[in-house]
């Protein structure tokens, strides 16, 4: 039966590719792309993809080009003149900024969650770490930061082309990335998305890497983190436990790292956290508002200062800072070396027993944290001092049972420390 006159026109101009431009996004970052044969179907390729059941994984990153590379440096560049307030100016809030620096020389101790009132400077403060990070190797054009050394943190691309024995890696050094994530962005902006879009029309499929890539080997921070949506927090403590991002997307798996340490701030007045997203945080600070009316005034006249002249005033805290990057880099380095009586550690393991701590990462964050606090000390081995001034940020969060019931303030902590200790 000859179609009407309408529909042969329809039917000439309709076509796969035209219907997936007018449904699929275009593609507006780099893409990691996978061989393909231009039917459609997957083949193997010498760039070495992993068939099994149906899956691969990514082998294959994009590398830059020059513009690119260019933009990047142009783009960064730009993001340094970005007036930061100096981490050593933040007056006061001991508490937050020392479990901000533990985690910063050891980034296995999990990250730390920041509560307290409006307006104490907590999202300054984490921020202005940005100053303080040290360096670390990475493979040049890779977008996960893969280490060249360590397999566990490489990139699909990466890991590919060391298991061949290719001994001509780029690498270079950058600073540790801090990534924001946004309290209204989508999952697929996290964890990265597959373009179908390029396989209908080009032939091949891309992986577009999020946020979770971008962090891998760095921080991810996330403020007014009790106020991020379900879904998001899912992907986060899915991430976070494993320490890999998997992605599934029209019957194709994709994984890479995505070992960060994560970083929330919150006011507790808007909403508690759900128990099994706060017990991923390794250390939890309280920040409260400063009441000494000197110390106010010294606030906000340094405060001040920085809003009239950010440039002078980031240049009268230059000493501080490099003596504080250095105390830093100078524990990071001699982490190795610090030890831990074994008396100690059974200790550290009794007190959490007896509080009745649910599985056994307060044990494992306590002992790293002691050990990192003693590293920025300069010493080699671990004081019941150290223990005693990082075990309440690393158990008080883990008290509450009831999703409803406050955070104990870790006095109950400090009294059952005492109790075991002496």
């Amino acid at each position: 039966m000859p179609l009407p006159p309408l529909l042969p026109a329809m039917a000439s101009t309709f076509s796969p590719t035209s219907a997936a431009r007018a449904l699929l996004p275009a593609s507006t970052s780099r893409p990691l792309f996978l061989a393909a044969a231009s039917s459609g179907r997957i083949q193997p390729s010498r760039k070495g993809l992993d068939f099994r059941r149906g899956r691969f994984t990514v082998c294959n990153v994009a590398a830059p080009t020059a513009a690119e590379q260019e933009a990047t440096a142009s783009s960064a560049a730009k993001e340094s003149q970005r007036p930061v307030y100096p981490f050593a100016a933040i007056v006061g809030q001991d508490e937050m900024k020392l479990c901000l620096l533990l985690n910063v020389i050891d980034p296995k101790i999990g990250g730390v969650m920041i509560m307290g009132d409006r307006g104490t400077g907590k999202s300054t403060t984490v921020r202005s770490l940005v100053d303080l990070l040290p360096d670390i190797r990475v493979v040049v054009g890779d977008p996960f930061n893969s280490d060249p050394d360590d397999p566990e943190v490489m990139g699909p691309e990466v890991r590919e082309r060391v298991l061949r024995g290719d001994a001509g890696l780029p690498v270079t050094t950058a600073k540790i990335t801090m990534v924001d994530l946004p309290l209204g962005a989508t999952e697929d902006r996290v964890c990265g998305t597959i373009d179908i879009e390029k396989a209908l029309t080009e032939g091949v499929k891309a992986f577009e890497p999020g946020l979770l890539a971008k962090a891998n080997r760095g921080i991810l921070y996330v403020d007014e983190v009790n106020l991020l949506d379900d879904h998001l927090v899912d992907v986060l403590l899915d991430s976070a436990a494993s320490g890999w991002n998997t992605v599934e997307r029209e019957g194709i798996s994709i994984s890479h790292p995505a070992r960060f340490i994560l970083i929330g701030s919150g006011n507790p007045e808007e909403g508690e956290l759900r128990p099994q997203l706060l017990d991923r945080f390794g250390m939890h600070a309280q920040v409260g508002t400063v009441r000494d009316a000197e110390l106010r005034v010294k606030i906000v006249e340094e405060r001040a200062r920085f809003d009239r002249d950010p440039k002078t005033f980031r240049e009268s805290y230059n000493e501080e800072q490099e003596k504080l990057q250095q105390q830093i880099s100078s524990a990071r380095s001699n982490l190795g070396a610090v030890q831990i009586d074994h008396d100690l550690r059974v200790k550290i393991s009794k007190v959490c027993s007896e509080l009745n701590v649910d599985g056994l990462r307060g044990d494992i964050v306590t002992n790293r944290a002691a050990k990192a606090l003693a590293a920025l000390k300069g010493r080699d081995s671990v004081t019941v001092e150290d223990i005693a001034t990082v075990i309440p940020n690393c158990l008080r969060h883990r008290l509450r049972k009831d999703p409803l019931e406050s955070i104990d303030s870790g006095l109950l902590v400090i009294e059952k420390f005492y109790e075991v200790f002496s």
